[in-house]
């Protein structure tokens, strides 16, 4: 990981703390094993199966908040940015497929769900690409906040077998987007994202979507985030300038597998 960590402090000395900073991914590992499976099975959800057909997510307008800039103002730097960041993550794919992304950050306040619904906008924007964005993070959702939407049933009652994938699904087709909220946060969240039906649900959206991007909790001091690296193909980790202290980065790092982090984006103050 040091690679990483000298790119973000060279970031930090050219002044680029003032805007969004793609930092270089580093180049993939020369093999990379396939992704282990989180192991047991959660009682929460023993009868999750995904519907055979399918009726169709609610469609939704949202209403947007200032800081999703790749809809606001596409063609703004800070867009540029993003797309930067897109173009690196399809670059990866040559050492093996990025299809589902978890975005995540040291601790609360670095911009990772910001960070997380700009890219899957982004990602969208590409001709002939379905893009979900799951909030998973339980505890603290933000994303149906960002996108304008109620909260109502989302990931926490498909997980607990309460609601159905497309009860919770909403699209949103002037961005070319679907969103998964969190829902309500239940009461053992880092065991509904471990169970077998997140990984179930997982399968499910790889079959409808071609991109997923989880709006993951931090790191730190909670386990949810760790579930989830093994059903994701790569990780990108979310940084604030000024805010995110070294140490915190490196303990957050290590909560993965090297070949897993793709990068680390530097979120301008």
């Amino acid at each position: 990981m040091s690679r990483i960590q000298d790119i973000l402090a060279k970031a930090e000395r050219d002044g680029t703390a003032g805007r969004l900073t793609s930092v270089t991914m580093p180049s993939p590992a020369p093999t990379q094993s396939p992704a282990p499976r989180v192991a047991g099975t959660s009682a929460l959800s023993p009868d999750y199966a995904p519907m055979a057909e399918p009726e169709g997510p609610r469609t939704g307008i949202a209403t947007l908040h200032p800081a999703l800039v790749t809809a606001i103002s596409p063609h703004s730097k800070v867009s540029e940015q993003y797309r930067g960041i897109r173009a690196r993550l399809a670059q990866r794919e040559e050492a093996g497929p990025v299809r589902s992304l978890v975005v995540t950050s040291p601790g609360t306040g670095d911009g990772k769900s910001i960070t997380a619904a700009n890219l899957a906008l982004t990602m969208a924007q590409e001709l002939q690409r379905t893009v979900v964005l799951v909030d998973t993070d339980l505890r603290g959702a933000s994303v149906h906040s960002l996108f304008g939407l109620e909260r109502g049933p989302g990931l926490a009652e498909v997980l607990s077998g309460t609601a159905s994938l497309d009860d919770a699904l909403v699209d949103l087709p002037e961005h070319g987007l679907a969103i998964l909220p969190a829902g309500e946060t239940p009461s053992f969240p880092a065991e509904l994202l471990g169970s077998a039906a997140m990984r179930r649900l997982s399968d499910t959206l790889r079959n409808r979507f071609d991109r997923i991007v989880f709006d993951a909790p931090a790191v730190s001091p909670l386990a949810d985030t760790g579930t989830l690296a093994p059903i994701a193909d790569g990780v990108v980790m979310v940084v604030r300038a000024g805010v995110t202290k070294r140490p915190a980065l490196d303990e957050a790092l290590q909560a993965f597998e090297e070949h897993k982090v793709l990068g680390v984006v530097l979120n301008g103050k």
